[in-house]
């Protein structure tokens, strides 16, 4: 009877799924992406291995292992791309994608081996890669206007004629802005001609 109860609750255990935390982290193409995980380090005797793969994580194990540590050291690595940065004999077991791309998008498993029966500390992140978003300023114009009266007349004097001066600024964005080396004036006489005239 008692060996029935405890195949029972093993048989239990084996297909029942553990608890398992799920965060999203979202990236941009070209940057790094950091995928957080990290685990409780009190003494050295805490510190232990781990696994990172594609997916949800499986009963045991990671599947699509990408990287691996024995808790103080990256002891397997499927591509370069794919690093663990933080302080591993800390409990930071932080993933960076380097680099990040569209096709790193996708579900990853971080699966911290803690020694009894299902203890492992699973997580699974939903990592979402974005292109940047481009944001131009729309066109706007800002006109500024100074009048003067008689701005050559002398005292008393009432028939001089007056101007207007009117200036219009066009904001952009950086992106759309000209690329040009030369000042308002590309040579010094354009500039006198430009005085002479308004005289």
């Amino acid at each position: 009877m008692l060996s029935y109860f405890c195949m029972n609750w093993i048989l239990l255990m084996l297909f029942t799924d553990p608890t398992v935390s799920e965060f999203l982290v979202k990236g941009t193409v070209g940057q790094n992406v950091v995928v957080p995980c990290s685990y409780s380090v009190e003494s050295t005797r805490d510190i232990t291995s781990m696994c990172w793969g594609r997916d949800r994580c499986p009963s045991s194990k990671c599947y699509q292992t990408i990287i691996w540590t024995d808790g103080w050291k990256v002891t397997e690595q499927y591509s370069s791309r794919y690093k663990l940065e933080g302080n591993l004999q800390a409990g930071d077991v932080s993933l960076t994608i380097v680099n990040a791309e569209e096709a790193d998008s996708g579900i990853y498993c971080c699966r911290v081996e803690i020694s009894g029966w299902f203890n492992d500390q699973m997580s699974n992140h939903k990592v979402v890669i974005e292109n940047a978003t481009i944001s131009t300023a729309s066109p706007h114009t800002y006109t500024s206007e100074q009048t003067s009266d008689n701005f050559y007349s002398t005292p008393g004097s009432t028939n001089e004629p007056s101007f207007t001066v009117t200036s219009a600024w066009l904001l952009v964005s950086a992106s759309e802005a000209p690329r040009t080396t030369s000042g308002p004036c590309s040579s010094t006489s354009d500039c006198s001609d430009v005085t002479s005239n308004l005289q």
